[in-house]
C-alpha cells in the first residue's frame, strides 16, 4: 500500500480528518479530536503508527519484524508498522482496529455527532 491508499482508506471512515499538528511530514489522522493513525510522508519504507489491542500487538510483534512499539507513543497500545512486505488485509485490519478503539473512547456526544453527520 502507498500513502495515498492509506489516506483514502482512512478518509472513507466516518468523522475522520487529516492534520499536520507536529510538522509538515507527519500526517495525523483523527476521528473526532483523537489520533488513530500517524504516517511519515518522507520516511521510506512507508511507516504508520496505529493503536491496537495490547495482546494482539504482542502477537504481531512476535510474528512480523516490521511491527514494533511506536516511537514517542505508549508502546503497550501503539505499533509502528513498516508496510514493506506486509499483506494489505493485515494493514487494513490494523487501521480498522485503531479507528474502532479510538472511536469507542470518544464521548457519547462526540460519537453521536460523528454517526449523525
Amino acid at each position: 500500500m502507498d500513502a495515498n491508499e492509506i489516506l483514502d482508506y482512512c478518509l472513507s471512515k466516518k468523522g475522520v480528518t487529516e492534520t499536520f499538528p507536529f510538522d509538515q511530514e507527519t500526517l495525523v489522522m483523527k476521528v473526532g479530536t483523537k489520533m488513530f493513525l500517524l504516517m511519515s510522508l518522507k520516511r521510506q519504507p512507508l511507516t504508520i503508527a496505529v493503536k491496537n489491542d495490547p495482546e494482539w500487538s504482542l502477537e504481531l510483534r512476535e510474528q512480523y519484524p516490521q511491527i514494533t512499539g511506536a516511537f514517542h507513543m505508549n508502546k503497550t497500545h501503539w505499533n509502528s508498522v513498516s508496510l514493506d512486505g506486509l499483506r494489505k488485509d493485515l494493514i487494513l485490519k490494523m487501521i480498522d482496529q485503531s479507528y474502532d478503539l479510538v472511536f469507542k473512547s470518544l464521548t457519547k456526544k462526540a460519537k453521536e455527532e460523528i454517526l449523525n453527520d
